[in-house]
């Protein structure tokens, strides 16, 4: 079974390498691949595709994933393409609770199961309502991760101001964001 993660990555944290290891741990992954999307299309990025592949590459540098560039601008477009014998789409519980705002999320269970990231705390009232207005919700799967509290625009914030971001990033990713200049006013 292969799991895909995807994302913009600006930068990786410490959440994104916990979530990763937990899925390798409790779902029983022969591999996993983790998309950078080249460009988001629901959001702004502030470091370019190839700086981001990079901080990626050095966040999960040590575990049993592939890391590469997406130029997909919606989850539906990537798994009709790469077409993956029954893959584990991975996301965390918020993402999830926006899951019927994505550009045809029914297709996108049709291609991909959902491995959905929950952590102590997360209100299941959230995901129970989106279970409920899913045509295929036993396609929906959960694991549990631990709670770490760090955000890619928070870190992008503490760079700009001057501070630190160790020990909320892998030491490499902090190295490349400093050798990059990445997320400096």
């Amino acid at each position: 079974m292969v799991g895909v993660l995807g994302g913009a990555f600006d930068p990786p944290h410490n959440g994104h390498v916990a979530l990763v290891r937990a899925a390798l741990e409790q779902l029983g992954l022969e591999r996993l691949e983790v998309l950078v999307a080249a460009d988001p299309g629901h959001k702004d990025v502030a470091a370019p595709a190839d700086a981001r592949l990079r901080l990626t590459q050095a966040a999960f540098d040590g575990l049993p994933v592939v890391v590469e560039l997406d130029r997909h601008a919606r989850t539906v477009e990537l798994l009709r393409e790469r077409r993956w014998q029954d893959p584990l789409f991975l996301i965390g519980a918020d993402e999830f609770g926006d899951f019927l705002s994505w550009k045809e999320p029914e297709e996108v269970l049709e291609l991909a199961r959902l491995g959905v990231a929950t952590r102590p705390g997360y209100p299941p009232d959230r995901r129970h309502g989106v279970l409920a207005r899913l045509a295929h919700p036993e396609r929906v799967l959960y694991f549990e991760i631990p709670p770490v509290a760090v955000s890619s625009t928070d870190l992008r914030s503490r760079v700009a101001a001057g501070e630190s971001i160790a020990g909320l990033v892998p030491p490499s990713v902090a190295q490349l964001v400093d050798e990059l200049g990445l997320y400096r006013r």
